[in-house]
């Protein structure tokens, strides 16, 4: 077995360990590898180990691995993404995790649009408030939300956040619980085209503490691949 093999299946039983621990079914959590900086022989390789959700934060590095690649691997972006780089990725990508304006949302349905395809997407809330982060605040979530299911070729499917950086995870836990419940209220509004049933939110230092709080999407990179 291969390390990388070797580090899938260490994640995929903590995030087993983490379902047990709060009553959930491990299949209602979907492991994202992140791979950005990973050259795709590292893809091929979780691959064979069973991976299939890979997750990247740059265009240009997704679509040259997509080129690369001829395994059937499903492609999420979930980096900041500028709106002059959608083009280069319609069609492409099965879930986008980081839309978090408006503009952003018009260029994604206008470019789906042109192949009649519609684009899933989380919409990112900035729950920490911190400068650094991209995303929608909470309080303008709810109104963002209702004017992206306008848009045609376009299905909202849950949120994303990115918490503070904490050597202890248990501080994360108060900024997952907020995105979970913050997607409970959007769910009450029954806006039509929105489902809100996915949350991406835990990475390599803070993914079990997610799970226990709803994720349904875990983006992990370096317990898979390493340090970069």
């Amino acid at each position: 077995m291969s390390v990388i093999a070797e580090h899938l299946a260490t994640v995929r039983h903590r995030i087993a360990a983490a379902c047990g621990r709060c009553g959930r079914d491990p299949r209602t959590v979907e492991l994202v590898a992140v791979s950005k900086t990973r050259p795709a022989e590292d893809v091929r390789e979780a691959f064979r180990a069973g991976q299939r959700i890979f997750g990247e934060n740059y265009v240009q590095e997704l679509v040259a691995k997509a080129a690369d690649l001829h395994e059937p691997v499903e492609w999420h972006v979930i980096g900041h993404l500028q709106s002059n780089k959608v083009r280069q990725i319609a069609g492409l990508t099965s879930l986008i995790h980081s839309v978090d304006r408006l503009s952003l949302a018009r260029e994604l349905s206008r470019q789906w649009g042109r192949l009649e395809k519609v684009c899933n997407l989380l919409v990112q809330v900035n729950v920490s408030g911190e400068a650094s982060k991209s995303g929608t605040t909470a309080a303008e979530a709810l109104a963002l939300v209702r004017e992206i299911a306008r848009l045609p070729h376009l299905r909202v499917q849950g949120l994303m956040t990115m918490p503070p950086f904490f050597d202890d995870p248990e501080e994360a836990r108060p900024y997952f619980r907020e995105l979970r419940l913050l997607a409970d209220r959007i769910r009450e509004e029954a806006i039509p085209g929105v489902a809100m049933e996915r949350l991406s939110m835990g990475m390599s230092g803070d993914f079990e503490v997610a799970v226990e709080e709803g994720a349904t999407l875990v983006r992990v990179g370096t317990a898979i691949f390493g340090e970069r």
